[in-house]
């Protein structure tokens, strides 16, 4: 055995497998199995850390994930660290080392349990009343000293050396809880040949068969039904079985986030393990069969080590093998608490009283304590504790009485009752509804495919829970079109029926002006007084009093805490509970590691970057790179002894005179096919497609419901049931996910499909005046004749023998083609076409040359040019709007009177009087710069460059009735100087498109 408070013969842990750990230093022995509260609680050990307020010594109170008070800090080695992880729910293991938290010098003699003595001073609210004066001090005292109190566990600051993954799945039923319900309902569904996965966030599937030891299942007892009921399971080739498996977030359409703990519980973990596992699941149908906790009892004194909830103490006992003391009282008002006291009882452990609120505890519990010899003090209150770092005695009252009787104990357990566990089913958004004879939420209305089973939906006893269980299975099975059928059938008995329960303060919990304690919060030093107090000071919505008191805002996110939180406001407030309301469950259910969260996004992986297929040539051929959202694309190619300034202005120029070859794999394209693909575009874009022809192609516009612009891009139609869609770099992924929304929200009834094909197309763009004669040669079966192919065409074919979508369009002006090819043959493609560019003189360009000769014929780049108020006419665009559309997304927009009126900013050119003087994309405009500050801005400047084609500056701006103040002089004013400029047409080169045609 490897602790005194080991219990011969009870628990399930096998003896001679031990393990060795450290707790602040200390070396223990611990047996294989354990979690680090049962290992502590077999050495003796019941002091586990400091409150978070007052720094009161705290102990173990529960042996699952509603654990408040044993959180520490876990580690392998210096980078294996993880804080806050609590001791109820780690595994030990050999090596591994445990810290306490939130004190110094030691856990013992912690200095800052001073403030327990000034807790007068840090009642409910008192951060909204203290630190006010002086205001000067904020900064220099306040601020500092609080962020260096706020918080539990230190952050590791070395980097983590362990990897984490990730994996996405679909299933048909998805189980959350591994007990009895849960169990039977993932059978249930499984036999009909549904695709189930089922977790539990314990090492071993059971839930309070953990503890029950007084449950029978089909003639086993209940927990090794469970084992053998788990085994079942992850035999069959439809199931999927995850321990340690926390179902910690339930998000819209049945999305569940579930953390799976690989590797934490290993000594020597294999290094092709991850630490965790992320589960992104989409689940047809899910079962919630999460249980429910219990509650604690709200007195003076209720925090002190060695008080624990009975449910814990019996899981000790019958799990681990472990006694939680050798003289333990109990103070319930429910009677699963007997229970607890009968197998502590039967273990040899002296039970000197069990204190019930009740005045009538149930018949048969009190029947069998009377049996047992325990004596039984009903209509009575636990007034008070005594003991420092563990509790020593209580004092035992009738209730309304202010002195009583005291009691020596070395452990106490406590409970008032059980909470149906609704976190899932409330993130479902779900609604609940209050049961008013036994004061607790339960699941009401659902929002999602989802049922709940068991105890987390009221379902008191063990048989019914598994019979509802077993039809829950079946019915979501069939729901998700399983054609087979389950005939299961699960015998269960329990050994006692439990009855009582209550919410709120006890008898002994004090009354307001009172210097009792009686904690409800116990992570957050939330006391009972503290509700009252913030109700008497005006906080009567509950999510009032809990931001003013913090009750039920710790890392547990009051488990514990809620219910009787609500029931002392409610008391306060002279209302019923559902009155006061209920407090907004959110994900995570318990907490998950950054770690898991972000998982492979590390190193270079953080900021992925995303290459085109011609990366490696452009690398290859000295291309300075930018990064324009994720992409890496090629800015500039210096030649040498060239600067940015001088490589660009060559670009520009041999682009006009000759040709460039350019990079624009990055476009967004997205593939809009079926039969009311033109009706749908209609709608989409402010043009009209129903007139656009087959082989043809049309630059598009797309709003926003408000009318603003959201996108552009040129458009292929390939057939009457086709389009090529492009959209710009970073405007794919919003267009696609805009295009699929209204697709499947508000026009459901078109038969379209849209696909992103961003990552499929690989895209070069040779343009200027001998771009014809650098592709003709390559092309097979097209003719490039300006009859055959005018400008703004798609045509089909092959090119180097790979096929291709060639469009005939430009973004610069001048004779353009855009080569889409697969993008596995993009860079040979690149090859072929450069070597028929290089010989005749041209170049290849980058991003910055291509913003130049855009700008020069004043083409936009929506995001640069607009700012998300910006009207297709405001950008003069206007006749891209279909004036003969009846409807299009926006079209109501852009007849609201703002977006109408006079005077709104225009997008228009300007020339700087200086034309070497480039102006500062972003500068403001103005009218009469010798105005007072603040002055009034006409405008900014959205796009501006040094053109070397144009031989001076050129600069677009967004301007206040710009089209009205054409040939006038405006002015940019700089920290240095003020610049004038001249509003002009946003066309600086070749006004009358005639190159475009060559």
């Amino acid at each position: 055995m490897s602790a005194a408070n080991r219990i011969s013969g009870k628990g399930r842990l096998t003896p001679a497998k031990t393990a060795r750990f450290t707790f602040d230093g200390r070396v223990l022995n611990a047996l294989e199995g354990d979690s680090v509260a049962s290992a502590l609680l077999a050495n003796g050990i019941h002091l586990a850390g400091r409150s978070f307020k007052y720094h009161r010594a705290r102990g173990i109170l529960t042996a699952g994930p509603e654990e408040p008070n044993a959180l520490f800090d876990i580690s392998r080695d210096a980078g294996r660290a993880t804080p806050n992880v609590r001791g109820t729910m780690q595994e030990v293991y050999d090596g591994l080392t445990v810290k306490s938290q939130n004190r110094w010098p030691s856990l013992a003699f912690d200095v800052s349990g001073f403030n327990n003595l000034l807790s007068p001073f840090f009642a409910a609210g008192f951060y909204y009343k203290t630190f006010m004066w002086p205001k000067a001090a904020w900064k220099a005292i306040y601020e500092p000293f609080i962020r260096e109190a706020a918080g539990l566990g230190v952050a590791p600051k070395e980097a983590d050396p362990d990897h984490y993954s990730n994996r996405f799945a679909h299933c048909d039923v998805l189980v959350a809880g591994g007990g009895a319900a849960g169990i039977a309902a993932a059978l249930a569904a499984a036999e009909t040949g549904a695709s189930v996965i089922i977790a539990d966030e314990r090492a071993a599937f059971g839930g309070s068969l953990h503890f029950d030891t007084g449950v029978t299942i089909d003639g086993q007892e209940g927990f090794a039904w469970a084992q053998a009921m788990t085994a079942k399971l992850a035999a069959m080739p439809n199931v999927t079985v995850l321990t340690r498996t926390t179902v910690f977030g339930y998000y819209a359409q049945n999305f569940i986030g579930l953390v799976e703990r690989v590797s934490e519980h290993l000594a020597s973990p294999d290094k092709s393990l991850p630490r965790e596992r992320m589960w992104q699941v989409r689940a047809k149908r899910v079962i919630l069969a999460t249980g429910a906790i219990e509650r604690h009892m709200v007195f003076d004194g209720n925090d002190r080590p060695g008080i624990m909830l009975a449910s814990a103490a019996r899981t000790y006992l019958n799990h681990y093998g472990v006694a939680v003391g050798a003289k333990v009282g109990v103070y319930t008002s429910h009677d699963s608490a007997y229970e607890a006291a009968f197998d502590l009882k039967a273990a040899g452990v002296q039970i000197p009283v069990i204190v019930d609120a009740r005045d009538k505890p149930g018949e048969a519990v009190l029947a069998k304590a009377r049996e047992l010899g325990i004596n039984v003090q009903a209509g009575s209150s636990v007034l008070k504790t005594g003991g420092k770092l563990r509790i020593s005695s209580i004092t035992v009252a009738r209730r309304g009485m202010r002195s009583g009787e005291k009691v020596n104990v070395d452990a106490l357990m406590v409970s008032s009752g059980w909470t149906p566990s609704v976190h899932l089913f409330s993130q479902s958004r779900g609604k609940v509804a209050f049961d008013a004879e036994l004061q607790r939420f339960l699941p009401g209305t659902y929002a999602q495919d989802c049922l709940s089973v068991g105890a987390c939906n009221g379902t008191n006893s063990l048989e019914a829970s598994i019979e509802e269980a077993l039809g829950a299975g079946q019915l979501m099975a069939e729901a998700t079109g399983a054609t087979g059928s389950s005939s299961l059938s699960i015998n269960a008995t329990q050994a006692f029926d439990w009855t009582g329960g209550m919410t709120g303060a006890a008898d002994g919990a004090g009354a307001e002006n009172s210097s009792a304690k009686a904690f409800v919060d116990f992570q957050h030093d939330v006391c009972a007084k503290d509700i009252r107090l913030a109700v008497r000071e005006g906080m009567h919505s509950i999510e009032h009093i809990k931001r003013y008191t913090t009750n039920g805002m710790a890392t547990d996110q009051g488990k514990t805490s809620n219910i009787h939180g609500l029931a002392i406001a409610a008391e306060a407030l002279g209302k019923p509970i559902p009155e006061v309301g209920l407090t907004t469950f959110r994900a995570p259910y318990t907490p998950v590691t950054f770690g898991a969260i972000v998982n492979h996004a590390r190193g270079p992986l953080f900021d992925p970057a995303r290459k085109t297929p011609m990366h490696k040539w452009e690398e290859d051929h000295g291309a300075v790179f930018e990064d324009v959202g994720i992409w890496k694309r090629a800015w500039f190619y210096p030649r040498a002894g060239e600067n940015m300034h001088q490589a660009v202005d060559r670009e520009c120029k041999t682009v006009r005179t000759v040709a460039g070859v350019f990079d624009a794999s990055t476009l967004g394209k997205i593939e809009v096919v079926g039969p009311d693909a033109a009706k749908f575009m209609n709608v989409m874009y402010t043009n009209s497609w129903d007139t656009l022809k087959p082989g043809r192609c049309r630059y598009g516009i797309m709003l926003r419901e408000d009318g603003f612009v959201y996108d552009d891009g040129v458009v292929g139609r390939l057939a009457e049931d086709r389009f090529h869609v492009t959209t710009t770099t970073g405007g794919a992924p919003r267009v696609m996910q805009h295009m699929e929304d209204y697709l499947q929200t508000e026009f459901p009834d078109l038969k379209v499909f849209l696909t992103s094909t961003t990552e499929q197309w690989a895209v070069i763009a040779v343009q200027g005046p001998k771009a014809r004669e650098i592709i003709e040669p390559l092309l097979e079966g097209i003719d490039m004749s300006n009859e055959a192919f005018p400008h703004m065409s798609v045509v089909e074919g092959k090119i180097a023998g790979v096929p291709t979508r060639l469009f005939r369009m430009t973004f610069a002006g001048e004779l353009g083609f855009e080569v889409n090819v697969p993008a596995d043959y993009g860079h040979a493609v690149w090859e072929a076409i450069w070597a028929r560019a290089e010989p005749l003189g041209a170049c290849a360009y980058g991003t910055e040359a291509m913003h130049i000769l855009r700008a020069e014929k004043g083409y936009i780049i929506v995001g640069q040019d607009t700012d998300g108020t910006v009207t297709p006419d405001d950008a003069g665009l206007g006749w891209a709007v279909g004036k003969k559309k009846a409807d299009f997304v926006g079209i109501r927009g852009l007849k609201r009177p703002d977006l109408v009126a006079e005077g709104r900013k225009q997008l228009v050119g300007l020339r700087t009087k200086d034309p070497k003087e480039v102006l500062e994309e972003g500068a403001q405009v103005v009218a009469d710069p010798n105005q007072p500050v603040p002055m009034k801005m006409l405008g900014h400047v959205t796009s501006s460059y040094w053109s070397e084609n144009c031989g001076h500056s050129i600069a677009m701006a967004l301007v206040a009735g710009g089209r009205s103040k054409m040939g006038q002089t405006l002015y940019v004013p700089m920290a240095d100087r003020v610049i004038p400029v001249e509003v002009c047409d946003a066309v600086f080169y070749d006004k009358e498109g005639g190159r475009i045609n060559v």
